[in-house]
């Protein structure tokens, strides 16, 4: 269960240090972000993976499977599978996550919100009434 191998996927979008980008993003496969994105980041199919760089930075809100962040989020993230927050994270804003790696010295400045994976169910308890005894 906890011994899943991760495999390296080669990144398919790049935004460099120096680039600044407004307005809502949509991808698919891996993003790496190294530079600024002003709006809304969202994958477009399941199994994407969005970095954020030690350089990097979002304004806006996340919606991806997988998101590691190294950098600066300012927005809330969702993440249905993994949310990865490295060192130097600095996150303003709620984050819901599935499973969640938080190394010491990253910073959450909101809520942690656990979500179950899609496909599980949740267990209810419902307590049993409790039976009454006539003491004489």
């Amino acid at each position: 269960m906890f011994n899943k191998k991760k495999t390296k996927r080669a990144v398919d979008t790049l935004i460099t240090q120096h680039t600044t980008i407004t307005g809502d993003m949509a991808f698919s496969g891996v993003l790496y972000i190294d530079g600024k994105v002003i709006g809304n980041v969202s994958a477009v199919e399941g199994g994407s993976i969005l970095t954020i760089g030690a350089r990097g930075s979002v304004e806006g809100e996340i919606n991806v499977p997988h998101v590691i962040v190294f950098g600066e989020v300012e927005g809330d993230i969702h993440a249905n599978e993994e949310v990865e927050l490295m060192e130097k994270a600095s996150i303003k804003g709620d984050v819901y996550y599935s499973l969640l790696q938080m190394a010491m010295g990253a910073a959450v400045n909101g809520k942690l919100v656990h979500k179950a994976p899609a496909g599980t169910q949740r267990l209810e308890h419902k307590p049993q009434a409790k039976s009454q005894i006539d003491s004489e």
